[in-house]
């Protein structure tokens, strides 16, 4: 069979639905397609604000950029940069409060613009950064204000103990942008170092004040006192006046004594600072002791009497009373001899000294007894030598007088003799003796007083056979031997005329 192959017809393909049926020859066209409309603005996501409000939210006015307002992120971070440098310098909660608000205030607005900005918002990618440094903008002021407390807190229990170097080592620890964190918080912590630092001050002051400088001790308690006023100061201001406390006594007693009297005259004083008045009973008694034997030593004995004297008024109950007393009564002896041998000074046995005319007591000479006493003669030794050595001293604490005698004179008139002489008219002259007359005065050291003023009487030998005198030859024609001489009293008469004024 002759087969033969023909081809296949094509399958139909199902017609295009958009495709138009073939429209008769002469039929009018379609008209044209239109375009699609063009859709609205879109409006922000809450995400999207979200992201904006967090911008403004570091205070730089970020999510201002977000949306393109340049202005007002200009006009957000120059208004923040103001509220932080206010804050930081006045320190103040209503500083805080009026940043706080504005912060408040950008992320709402920031919240509230996003939603009536339509448009294309910025990409995730600028979102995001400033998220990111918004994020590391309030954490770091959170991380800064919690260490900002934890310095305070280390601070104040610091001050709580009255240590004052672990205040001020805790307030190194503090930053500029501490301050910017968290201004009122360092700001108390910048008084607290103050208040140390006053301290120090007052403990220097205080430390030269023991040396016996009452300026620097009135300074110290001044700032002591001033540092008192600011509260809870109290601890730190008994911590540095147990260190001035602890200071007393001194090695040298009588700086201890002026910073004691200055402390007693200071007054009662309140608070801490009443405990310096126990240190002051506790130390003064041994310190006026010491410093009047100190005195003593060195021959001041008017200062030392004055110490041991207020020692006996101010604290009459102390058992150091008897030894103050005791030592008194020494001062007081050795200024009497100190007196008495100034007023005996620049004489001599045959010169009267100025105690003959201004007799003091000396309480420590021997008493003035029966019998002959032992005693310091002056004037006239031609007459004081003619008494035994034993009875002549010249120490004021082994004498119990003081003589004063003056020239001689002549006395009781005992015998009227004539004497030839060529020189004398009429070939002769009556000579009249008298006793010698020895002015005398008698101290008793041990008073002062005066026992006895009197002119010794001297008996001696009259009308010699030969008479010696002297002459001169006169105005007057008329020479020859005096009308008035005296006796001639041998030593022994003498001696014995002398002892009666050592004698009782």
């Amino acid at each position: 069979m002759d087969e033969r192959t023909h081809p296949v017809p094509p399958e139909p393909r199902p017609e295009d639905p958009s495709a138009q049926p073939p429209k008769p020859p002469g039929a009018p066209l379609p008209p044209p397609a239109q375009p699609p409309a063009a859709r609205g603005p879109r409006p922000s996501t809450p995400l999207e604000r979200l992201l904006i409000a967090l911008g403004n939210a570091s205070l730089l006015g970020l999510g201002y950029l977000l949306l393109a307002r340049r202005g007002l992120a200009l006009g957000a971070a120059a208004g923040s940069l103001v509220l932080v440098c206010l804050t930081a310098s006045v320190a103040r909660p209503w500083c805080e409060v009026l940043l706080l608000g504005w912060w408040a205030a950008g992320l709402a607005h920031g919240w509230w613009l996003a939603g009536r900005t339509t448009g294309r918002m910025p990409g995730r990618g600028p979102q995001l950064a400033a998220l990111g440094l918004a994020l590391v903008v309030l954490l770091g002021a959170g991380l800064l204000r919690y260490d900002a407390h934890r310095i305070d807190r280390s601070a104040d229990r610091a001050r709580e103990r009255g240590d004052c170097a672990g205040v001020l080592a805790a307030e190194e620890r503090v930053w500029s942008v501490h301050r910017l964190a968290d201004a009122p918080l360092t700001a108390r912590g910048d008084e607290l170092a103050h208040a140390c630092e006053e301290l120090e001050k007052a403990r220097t002051s205080l430390t030269k004040g023991l040396t016996g400088d009452t300026d620097a001790l009135d300074a110290g308690f001044r700032r002591l006192a001033s540092v008192l006023g600011e509260p809870g100061q109290g601890r730190t201001v008994e911590t540095v006046l147990d260190g001035f406390l602890d200071g007393l006594p001194t090695e040298e007693p009588c700086r201890t004594v002026t910073v004691t009297d200055w402390l007693r005259e200071r007054g009662q004083a309140r608070g801490p600072l009443e405990r310096s008045a126990g240190t002051v009973a506790r130390t003064a008694p041994a310190a006026l002791l010491r410093c009047g034997d100190a005195l003593m030593a060195d021959d001041h004995w008017k200062t030392a009497r004055e110490r041991y004297e207020q020692l006996l008024s101010q604290y009459p109950g102390d058992k150091r009373t008897g030894e103050a007393r005791e030592r008194s009564g020494k001062a007081t002896l050795a200024i009497e001899l100190a007196h008495v041998r100034s007023l005996l000074a620049d004489s001599s046995t045959d010169v009267q000294p100025t105690y003959c005319t201004e007799p003091a007591k000396y309480s420590g000479a021997p008493a003035y007894r029966k019998g002959a006493n032992r005693a310091l003669l002056y004037g006239n030794d031609e007459y004081t030598g003619r008494i035994a050595a034993k009875w002549r001293v010249e120490d004021p604490t082994k004498a119990a007088l003081v003589v004063c005698v003056d020239e001689e004179a002549e006395g009781t008139p005992v015998r009227t003799c004539p004497y030839e002489s060529k020189l004398a008219l009429g070939g002769s002259r009556d000579v009249t003796f008298h006793k010698i007359a020895v002015p005398a005065k008698v101290y008793e050291l041990r008073t002062g007083k005066l026992v006895a003023h009197r002119k010794l009487q001297i008996s001696g030998e009259s009308c010699p056979q030969v008479l010696k005198y002297e002459t001169f030859l006169p105005r007057s024609a008329d020479i020859g031997p005096p009308a008035d001489v005296n006796v001639e009293a041998s030593e022994a008469q003498v001696r014995a005329a002398m002892m009666t004024l050592i004698t009782r």
